[in-house]
């Protein structure tokens, strides 16, 4: 069954060859504002390192060192925390979906290891164990965030984009959905309009080159191709 579902799907897009020059210049003449760190070499932030680890990947860019970086500062607890750096030790819902995306767009394009498919497990379970929902301590929504819908999501969590790395995930690795996410499942199926479509939430404030989603309180296209996927992908086992 997951088989013939990821069939269905079909195959993830490569970056075109000629995009290496943009590695190469990135290499080149990028550095972090932190330390002045050489741009793939990442710097101490999980979401920023996350992001340069997925565009990286992509590009085909050597990331190695990064995701090592992530192996070495996934927490006891089974997550990540960007503020780790100032002495952090229990993971964040933002900083450990982010590090599970960056480290899955590195597994799918060059296959992942024995090392980082065992770091995205248990980060995948420090998120199942709360239903990707809910805090441990108080067994409350994590945040008012959680289904807060909007795209570009940039590093904040929500019910969405948690279920939509799960569906990336499950396609890659041949696994089904963990039931423990009906909850969240059901966050994303309640935001659905009458007309099939999901609108645009707040988006984060600041300059931006150009927008490419709707106005908030808008029909969103991005958002509504995110969850009709999550919710096909899902009802395909369940329904």
């Amino acid at each position: 069954m997951v088989a013939e579902f990821a069939a269905r799907v079909g195959s993830r897009p490569r970056c075109p060859a000629s995009a290496r020059r943009t590695v190469e210049l990135l290499d080149e003449n990028s550095r972090w504002e932190y330390d002045n760190l050489p741009y793939w070499g990442g710097e101490v932030d999980c979401c920023i390192n996350a992001w340069t680890v997925a565009n990286g990947a992509w590009l085909g860019a050597d990331v190695e060192g990064i995701v090592q970086w992530f192996l070495e500062h996934q927490l006891p607890d089974g997550g990540w925390n960007c503020e780790w750096v100032e002495g952090s030790t229990r993971s964040s819902f933002h900083s450990t979906l982010n590090s599970l995306k960056g480290l899955l767009q590195y597994d799918i394009a060059f296959g992942g290891t024995d090392e980082t498919r065992a770091a995205r497990q248990t980060g995948e379970e420090y998120l199942l164990r709360r239903k990707l929902l809910y805090t441990l301590s108080t067994g409350k929504h994590v945040g008012p965030w959680v289904d807060q819908f909007f795209h570009p999501s940039r590093w904040t969590y929500s019910a969405l984009d948690a279920a939509d790395y799960f569906r990336q995930a499950s396609l890659l690795d041949g696994t089904a959905p963990d039931p423990r996410m009906e909850e969240a499942i059901g966050v994303v199926r309640a935001a659905r309009q009458s007309d099939g479509t999901w609108l645009q939430g707040r988006p984060h404030p600041g300059q931006v080159w150009f927008d490419i989603d709707a106005p908030e309180g808008e029909r969103s296209k991005w958002l509504t191709l995110i969850a009709a996927r999550v919710l096909t992908w899902w009802d395909f086992y369940y329904r």
